[in-house]
């Protein structure tokens, strides 16, 4: 730069006659500040350039990160359809399945009626006091009195008692899916000695049920489908305290259950 300032100023004395100390001065000064503005604009524009890539490369990364995430919520999505597509066709087998048990139920619940009404007409004839036919939890009771059945202590079923369960195991025939049980029940008046090849009330009770499974198999229900239980003086329907509630405990329930077969078996695959 001084060299081109010396030739300006050889230049320029053969023009002007020469330049002076002053004149050079000023001219290097001049050159020395646009040399430190030159210096200055590269900086800033090296400064620029490399805010300028720190941004490009901070927007590259956000929008790889943004794009990650994007990816990650729609495998996310994905993944929740296939969910969703799971549980709904597993919620409607499950309605399937409620609704066919529910169906089953209904058509247990008829069938029960049904039952109800038809072994209540066979009996029909019979004093109320005696023997009494109801629904509970979905069963049919047929409740016979002592009464009816036997006489005090005995396990031999009376005439008229035979007559009603001949009548019943005839309005029972053919229902194969019915299950008959037999309970038999006592007071709890201890037995003395032994009765009738009874030693206590438990012997009577059994022996009772089985005397009258007898009556209903030979009548001709299946021997499969009966099944005859001693329940003694432990399920009483009323207090032991005066003789006409002995007279009540001391009776034969027979239990009719339609089997549930179908229903178990669909409760089972659950």
């Amino acid at each position: 730069m001084r060299t081109s300032l010396i030739m300006l100023c050889s230049a320029g004395s053969l023009l002007l006659g020469g330049c002076n100390a002053k004149e050079i001065a000023a001219l290097q000064q001049q050159n020395a500040t646009l040399t430190s503005s030159r210096d200055q604009l590269q900086a800033q524009k090296t400064a620029l350039e490399q805010d300028k890539a720190r941004n490009e490369e901070s927007l590259r990364s956000s929008l790889l990160n943004k794009n990650q995430q994007v990816n990650q919520l729609n495998q996310n999505l994905s993944g929740a359809e296939q969910t969703n597509t799971a549980l709904s066709a597993d919620l409607r087998s499950k309605e399937q399945r409620i609704a066919e048990m529910q169906r089953i139920l209904e058509q247990k619940d008829a069938a029960v009626k049904a039952l109800r009404q038809k072994v209540g007409d066979a009996l029909l004839g019979f004093n109320a006091q005696d023997l009494q036919v109801n629904v509970k939890n979905g069963k049919v009771y047929v409740s016979l009195s002592e009464q009816l059945l036997f006489k005090s202590g005995s396990t031999k079923v009376d005439p008229k008692g035979q007559e009603a369960l001949k009548k019943l195991a005839t309005a029972l025939q053919g229902n194969q899916d019915v299950n008959v049980l037999v309970e038999g029940h006592t007071d709890n008046v201890p037995l003395k000695g032994v009765v009738n090849g009874a030693k206590d009330n438990w012997d009577l009770s059994v022996l009772r049920a089985t005397e009258i499974t007898r009556i209903l198999t030979s009548s001709g229900l299946p021997a499969a489908q009966v099944t005859p239980s001693g329940r003694s003086e432990y399920m009483p329907v009323a207090s032991n305290d005066t003789p006409a509630n002995k007279a009540t405990n001391r009776r034969t329930e027979i239990i009719l259950t339609p089997k549930l077969d179908e229903l178990f078996q669909i409760l089972e695959a659950n």
